[in-house]
């Protein structure tokens, strides 16, 4: 089994920066790749913010996200971090983070990835 423990979110100032992060416990040699997602309050899906495969070390990112936040991993890989800098009031959500098993072209999907953390709120104010 894999678990899932994300850390760092808080009450950020618009224009600020904050970090947070994912541990992965367990059986962690069987992931290949994370991902960020958040769901906004009052939004019932969540959505995809970043993604990183341990593979060259590739990552993607939203459009809306593209230029202020940066994902990577640890050495042995078993954190991630999502450095969100330039934050804005949209961008106050709960920040999951997923695990896949194995690589999928619909990275952005929600049903890609296996195991889930409980989520860390980021509340930007304005």
């Amino acid at each position: 089994q894999v678990q899932l423990v994300e850390s760092g979110g808080g009450l950020v100032q618009a224009g600020g920066s904050l970090r947070v992060s994912c541990t992965v416990s367990g059986d962690a040699y069987r992931i290949i790749t994370m991902s960020w997602f958040r769901q906004s309050p009052g939004q019932e899906e969540r959505e995809f913010v970043a993604n990183i495969r341990w593979i060259r070390s590739l990552t993607y990112y939203a459009d809306s996200v593209k230029g202020r936040f940066t994902i990577s991993h640890n050495n042995p890989k078993n954190t991630v971090y999502l450095q969100m800098n330039n934050l804005k009031s949209e961008d106050t959500a709960v920040y999951f983070c997923a695990a896949g098993t194995y690589y999928s072209a619909a990275y952005y999907a929600v049903s890609d990835y296996e195991y889930w953390g409980q989520g860390t709120r980021v509340t930007v104010s304005s």
